[in-house]
C-alpha cells in the first residue's frame, strides 16, 4: 500500500508540471539557447543538449507528450477491449468463438514488430503513434473482460433483470459492467504504463514523435552520440520513463491488492 500511495504522488505530481509546463519551462522547449553543449547548472537545472535547447524546458513539454500519448492510446485499448469482450462473454456461442479467434490471431503476431510495420507504412506522428498503440494493445482486456462476463452473467441480479424484461443492452452496460470495472482499472494503469514505454522505444527509433516535438523518447535518440561526453541527455529522461512506470506499476499493483481485499 506505501509503494502505490507513493506511486499515485509521483504520477500526480508529474502530471501537475506536465499541466504547468507553460508556466513553469525557462525557455521554449525549441529555442536555441547555448552555441554548444552544456552541463547541469543553476541557468540550465538540467543542461542543454547537443544544439543548445534547455534539457529542463523539453523535459517539462516531453512530459505532456508521453503521458497523453499513455492516456489516448490506454483509452483506445479500454474501449475496444471492453465492447469485444463484453459482447463475447454475455452472449458466448458463436460470436464469443469468432471474437477469440479474432483475438488468437492478433496475439500471434509480437506487437512491437506490428506496431513498427503499421508506423512504417504511415507517416510517424504523435497522433499515428496513439492510434496505433491503441488498436494493437487492447487485446488482453477483452481477454479479461470475457472472463468476468463469463462469471458475472450468471449472477442472480442479471437473472433478475432478464426476468422484469430489461434489455441485453441495459444488462450488459447498466448491471454487469460496472462490477466488472475494478480489473478493468487495473488493465488501464498497466497498460499506460506499456503504452508509455512503446512510445519511447518507437520515438527512440525515429518512428515515433518527431522532432522538434520533445518527448523522452526522442531526446533518449537525441543522446546516443553523446552518451560519454554528455550522458545527462540520456540519464534524465531515462530515469523519468523508469520512475513514471514503476509508478504507474505501484497504482496498478495497489489497485488490485484493493479490489481483492
Amino acid at each position: 500500500m506505501q509503494k502505490s500511495k507513493f506511486g499515485a504522488i509521483v504520477l500526480l505530481v508529474f502530471v501537475i508540471l506536465a499541466i504547468a509546463a507553460p508556466i513553469i519551462a525557462p525557455y521554449d522547449p525549441s529555442e536555441i539557447i547555448e552555441e554548444e553543449i552544456q552541463g547541469p547548472s543553476l541557468k540550465h537545472w538540467f543542461g542543454t543538449d547537443d544544439l543548445g535547447r534547455d534539457l529542463f524546458s523539453r523535459t517539462l513539454y516531453g512530459a505532456r507528450i508521453s503521458l497523453t500519448v499513455g492516456i489516448v492510446a490506454v483509452t483506445i485499448a479500454i474501449l475496444i477491449g471492453t465492447l469485444l469482450g463484453a459482447l463475447s462473454g454475455y452472449y458466448g456461442g458463436l460470436l464469443d468463438a469468432l471474437i477469440m479467434r479474432f483475438v488468437d490471431i492478433m496475439l500471434a503476431f509480437p506487437s512491437i514488430f506490428l506496431i513498427l510495420t503499421i508506423q512504417v507504412m504511415l507517416t510517424p506522428s504523435i497522433y499515428n503513434v496513439m492510434i496505433v498503440i491503441g488498436l494493437t494493445s487492447w487485446m488482453g482486456v477483452a481477454r479479461l473482460v470475457r472472463g468476468e462476463f463469463l462469471t458475472l452473467r450468471e449472477r442472480q441480479y442479471v437473472e433478475a433483470a432478464r426476468a422484469i424484461g430489461c434489455s441485453d443492452f441495459r444488462i450488459i452496460f447498466r448491471h454487469i459492467l460496472p462490477n466488472a470495472q475494478a480489473p478493468i482499472i487495473v488493465a488501464a494503469t498497466l497498460g499506460m504504463a506499456g503504452a508509455i514505454l512503446t512510445e519511447s522505444a518507437l520515438s527512440f527509433l525515429g518512428l515515433g514523435v518527431q522532432p522538434p516535438t520533445a518527448s523522452w523518447g526522442n531526446m533518449l535518440m537525441d543522446s546516443q552520440a553523446y552518451l560519454m561526453d554528455a550522458p545527462w541527455m540520456a540519464i534524465i529522461p531515462g530515469i523519468l520513463i523508469l520512475v513514471t512506470v514503476l509508478s504507474l506499476y505501484f497504482v496498478g499493483e495497489g489497485i488490485r491488492e484493493i479490489t481483492k481485499s
